[in-house]
């Protein structure tokens, strides 16, 4: 069965003396894709998504390479019916934004910038904080080397490779060391969804994906 790369929606904040304003808002859009039907692999410069929808009959995977580091211990995440939700703190404190989500400046169709988190670089300060209770943060996980902390953790029984777990969200997951979903290197495995476009995006990263916006008049958002 052929794979899909899902669309990838991402926001930030950036804070050079709070930790807790200084991430990556990152949303995966996979509809009808289980939790027991997904594999995380969630690295300091790297993550990889894996997911099957049996109601779809569709694959999902996506591998990127960050444009900086993140901290896999101090980041969070939330399953919905229709996405995965993660909150990336950035390792490195700093006041200015990232000028992009990926490493490599060349333009890719399936991320676009989510323009109901974003905020300017200027006015984040005064932007009202968003409701992120529904979020679970990071513990230990059964089958996964012997971690401790399963507070808020479960609904992922059946998970492959990951051992049985109650009910709940993804809350719990200690994402640095979910292995097992392979090593992700760049953006390999995108296929036909990468975009031949190599136009240098080292711009703001509201303007990632302008062509695309101009062809929909701004109906479509940019990554």
């Amino acid at each position: 069965m052929s794979q899909v790369t899902p669309e990838v929606l991402w926001a930030q904040r950036s804070s050079n003396t709070d930790p807790e304003k200084n991430f990556i808002y990152l949303t995966i859009s996979v509809p009808d894709v289980p939790k027991e039907n997904i594999k995380l692999d969630l690295k300091d410069t790297t993550l990889t998504f894996h997911g099957h929808s049996d109601s779809l009959k569709r694959t999902y995977h996506l591998e990127i390479t960050f444009y900086g580091e993140i901290d896999p211990a101090e980041s969070k995440i939330h399953h919905t019916s229709r996405n995965v939700e993660f909150k990336l703190r950035k390792k490195e404190l700093d006041e200015n934004f990232w000028p992009r989500l990926l490493k490599e400046p060349k333009k890719v169709q399936f991320l676009k910038t989510d323009f109901d988190k974003w905020v300017d670089e200027d006015e984040q300060n005064e932007a009202p904080e968003e409701d992120m209770s529904q979020f679970g943060g990071m513990g230990g996980m059964p089958g996964m080397g012997g971690m401790g902390g399963m507070e808020g953790m479960g609904g992922m029984g059946g998970m492959p490779g990951m051992g049985g777990m109650g009910g709940g969200d993804f809350g719990g997951i200690d994402f640095s060391k979910l292995g097992g979903a392979g090593g992700p290197g760049g953006l390999g495995g995108m296929g036909e969804e990468e975009d031949d476009d190599d136009e240098d995006s080292d711009d703001m990263p509201a303007l990632e994906g302008e062509e695309e916006a101009d062809d929909k008049d701004t109906g479509k958002k940019p990554a």
